[in-house]
């Protein structure tokens, strides 16, 4: 919040909307924002399943990893490294850019760069569907890290609620 977005008028502290412009007291404004979450000043729905109200510099400031893991919904992700060419870490979390930007504290440089996402209803499900994928494209591997290019890799991303398994899960095997 920028210090000029507040005056002092006739006794009372306004806030100036930054969309509109409008004036609005300052009351108001704090009451409507108690019951809002942002997570590195990025406004997060009431409708996301992992809202708590309050300001968080990242999601596991409001929530811890057991908590986080047992939420299903989330993304799907790729992330980049150009210490690292050629290679790229696939992995799941509630919020893909959040993730990626709880790399940057391993990283000197704050270089990882979210290549791609996807929405997914199921995460860890998803997140398996695309290690076997990677498995199948890519030359080599070292755990959740792929050597595979950046375009083949983000196609697998974009495209992984339409690409066909390689793999059954465990899940979808049946004993006869």
């Amino acid at each position: 919040m920028k210090p000029d977005s507040f005056v002092y008028e006739d006794g009372q502290w306004y806030y100036i909307g930054a969309s509109d412009g409008a004036k609005r007291k300052f009351e108001s404004y704090r009451k409507k924002n108690t019951s809002r979450m942002f997570v590195g000043g990025k406004y997060i729905p009431k409708t996301h399943p992992m809202h708590k109200a309050g300001h968080y510099k990242t999601f596991e400031d409001a929530w811890n990893h057991t908590q986080l893991n047992k939420q299903t919904k989330g993304h799907v992700y790729a992330v980049v490294n150009p210490a690292w060419p050629g290679w790229v870490k696939v992995g799941k979390a509630v919020d893909a850019q959040d993730r990626t930007n709880s790399y940057q504290t391993g990283s000197p440089l704050r270089d990882y760069e979210l290549l791609a996402y996807s929405e997914s209803e199921d995460k860890g499900e998803d997140e398996k569907k695309a290690h076997r994928l990677f498995d199948k494209e890519a030359s080599e591997r070292k755990g959740e890290w792929f050597k595979l290019s950046n375009e083949k890799a983000y196609t697998i991303i974009q495209d992984l609620a339409d690409l066909q398994d390689p793999l059954p899960s465990p899940r979808q095997l049946r004993i006869v």
